[in-house]
């Protein structure tokens, strides 16, 4: 090999590296864009991971769209920061577990998730946005008006949300026959047909759905569990966001933009 040869074939392999490192940065810092100093999965976009349909919290309008009382106050939080809010519908198992916000596939979660201590230790929440009860869904004109009616009977539950967890851990003292489905509108359905003579869910999703047909169903019982909803951020991995969002919710309610998303979708004023 010549001399030349040996510096151009150098040179080839210096290229070779530098194209190489510098599509390893570019990578990484398309993982970390950032928007107003806040870390974003995805430039120019606030990418919220939620599950649908969960009306009125999130669910799609006829057009297609994804419309709901989260999807109002995220888009506060991402024109705070400049940017458009980007919705990805995914099961809830990964949200409530943290393992969508650990993957990068959001940057947050807004699903009408309760606060828990368990979520606490996979994720962060922001401050509380809504309070929460649990209700149990019934057939108009069905004389079930508590659970101790529902002795021997099956009684529907979404999975992986707190409505499962508090019929379970009464089920075996009422005699519950708990039969689990995997999102709201198949609970919805299996009520609907009478696979189930009951179905437990947030009140204000039995509201919507109440309105949505009306005659057709109505709410027996509602169980007072102190839960309240919050939108969540990687576990101590975007600090910046939370307080973005807490910032967003603060403002709301000291303008009354809050008051008026609020009574937009839940049909009344806030109590507080």
């Amino acid at each position: 090999m010549t001399f030349q040869s040996a510096v151009r074939r150098a040179g080839i392999v210096v290229a070779i590296a530098a194209l190489a490192a510098s599509a390893g940065c570019a990578k990484k810092e398309d993982g970390e864009t950032q928007a107003s100093g806040v870390k974003l999965v995805e430039k120019g976009k606030l990418t919220v991971c939620t599950h649908l349909p969960y009306a009125p919290f999130q669910s799609k309008d006829a057009s297609g769209k994804v419309v709901g009382f989260d999807v109002d106050l995220m888009d506060l939080v991402a024109k705070d920061l400049g940017v458009e809010q980007k919705i990805v519908d995914t099961p809830f198992e990964g949200i409530k577990s943290g393992q969508d916000l650990n993957t990068g596939k959001c940057d947050a979660a807004a699903a009408g998730m309760t606060i828990t201590e368990e979520r606490q230790k996979v994720m962060n929440f922001s401050d509380p946005y809504f309070d929460a009860t649990q209700a149990m869904l019934v057939k108009t004109g069905k004389a079930y008006k508590t659970l101790d009616d529902l002795r021997g009977k099956k009684l529907g539950v979404q999975a992986a949300t707190t409505g499962r967890d508090y019929a379970k851990k009464v089920a075996e003292e009422k005699g519950l026959q708990l039969v689990e489905f995997e999102d709201l509108a198949a609970e919805q359905q299996a009520l609907a047909n009478g696979q189930i003579e009951a179905a437990i869910n947030d009140l204000p999703v039995w509201t919507e759905y109440i309105k949505e047909h009306q005659g057709g169903f109505e709410v027996a019982a509602e169980f007072d569990t102190g839960e309240q909803y919050g939108f969540s951020v990687k576990k101590d991995g975007n600090p910046e966001l939370l307080k973005k969002i807490n910032d967003a919710l603060a403002k709301a309610k000291q303008d009354g933009t809050y008051n008026t998303i609020y009574e937009k979708w839940i049909g009344k004023k806030p109590t507080a």
